[in-house]
């Protein structure tokens, strides 16, 4: 449940319920399309790289990078109801021993994660109010490309999304959707000193990857 201590209500909203819904359907379906997006733009590039995640969730990307040639990965997680779940679908696929999971508000505590070569923000960013606290710090820690996906830059996605977050102010949810303006989640990851290195606008979802310069 959330509470006073769940400013964003992520963790009410992702509990292990949600956890062990998305677990079900990942082992019947795989991945679902924006994540399988990111994991065909990489690519080659998985190849002996360090995956750092942010919302990673039951790390389902995860463990698909892993099975293409990643080293090791690192979930951060603000939600504690995704670890007993996550923990047991990394252990079906015999990687445990190679995934480092933390339990943390990215956006506020991010000194103890680890640099990595890659690393993917999918579909986290309309969920976190403060967007450049969330993907500046991301960016800083990516080595060579940063992936991310976030609500499309089209106007009935703007329409959308903006509806649903007045609905949910309307009956005061502590869980928001936001709309963040795709020009200032790039600015944001350039700042950091990434260069921007393909894009992919969907009819929802727009994937964008940078790379460091």
């Amino acid at each position: 449940m959330s509470s006073c201590c769940d400013p964003t209500g992520l963790t009410g909203m992702f509990d292990e319920k949600h956890a062990r819904s998305k677990a079900r359907r990942y082992r019947r379906d795989g991945l679902d399309a924006e994540a399988r997006r990111i994991v065909e733009f990489l690519g080659e590039r998985i190849a002996g790289r360090t995956v750092l995640e942010v919302g990673g969730g039951i790390g389902a990307i995860q463990l698909e990078l892993l099975r293409r040639g990643a080293s090791n990965a690192e979930n951060v997680e603000i939600s504690p109801g995704y670890e007993a779940v996550a923990l047991d679908l990394a252990t079906e696929r015999g990687v445990a021993d190679r995934i480092v999971r933390r339990v943390a508000d990215f956006a506020v505590d991010n000194a103890s994660a680890s640099a990595a070569d890659i690393v993917v923000l999918n579909r986290v960013v309309c969920c976190y109010p403060d967007m450049p606290a969330l993907v500046g710090p991301a960016a800083r820690l990516t080595k060579r490309w940063l992936v991310l996906t976030f609500p499309a830059d089209r106007w009935w996605v703007r329409a959308g999304f903006r509806t649903v977050s007045a609905v949910q102010a309307l009956l005061r949810s502590r869980f928001r959707v936001f709309f963040h303006e795709p020009r200032a989640i790039v600015a944001a990851a350039t700042a950091a000193g990434l260069r921007p290195l393909a894009t992919h606008r969907g009819l929802v979802w727009q994937l964008v990857a940078l790379e460091r310069a």
